[in-house]
């Protein structure tokens, strides 16, 4: 078997594949995946904003990002949340959105109690497969000091996976940018 190569990255043609919605293909199936909840779906609805930065803070407009979560009562496949979806960045300002619920605490296999989180997975090119990180909200500071991931790691390190609450009239929202590289990098895991 041979090594992959640089075009074996997820690559200029990963929107095509995976949302011919953002690569302007008129396939309708997938053009409000980033929209996870539903008027009547229970509990608190969340905006999630973002954009993901390369080592020298330019903003990555052509990223893919798949959200895994928990439902509002920390549950996953108990319910009609879906707990999966899939935004691109804009291809002209980076910027990236997703519409959902806010995810209850969850429970470990182990019996531990994980904060509410999001887990989010980026393609983008010249990443190999994919970055997984997690994001946690500001409004658990309690949840937040004893989940176990979070404490495992140093303090300065820790605000990488914390979101900033935003005004916003409508719905409760939160900005999460996430830095590949360079002295803000976001904390990713080996999942």
């Amino acid at each position: 078997m041979l090594p992959e190569t640089p075009a074996q990255t997820a690559g200029p043609y990963v929107h095509i594949g995976t949302f011919p919605y953002a690569a302007g293909l008129t396939i309708g199936w997938n053009a409000r995946l980033h929209e996870l909840v539903r008027d009547k779906e229970p509990g608190e609805h969340i905006e999630i904003n973002g954009m993901i930065y390369d080592g020298g803070n330019a903003p990555v407009t052509d990223a893919m990002i798949e959200l895994w979560q928990a439902d509002t009562n920390g549950g996953f496949h108990r319910s009609s949340f879906p707990g999966w979806g899939r935004a691109v960045s804009d291809f002209t300002t980076g910027e990236w959105t997703f519409r959902t619920v806010r995810p209850g605490p969850v429970l470990r296999r182990d019996g531990s109690v994980m904060a509410p989180h999001i887990m989010l997975a980026i393609f983008a090119r010249g990443v190999n497969g994919h970055l997984s990180t997690l994001m946690y909200f500001p409004d658990d500071p309690d949840a937040n000091s004893r989940d176990p991931i979070l404490s495992a790691l140093e303090p300065a390190r820790r605000v990488t996976l914390v979101a900033k609450r935003q005004p916003n009239a409508e719905i409760h929202s939160y900005r999460f940018d996430i830095f590949l590289q360079g002295d803000s990098e976001t904390v990713f895991f080996n999942i």
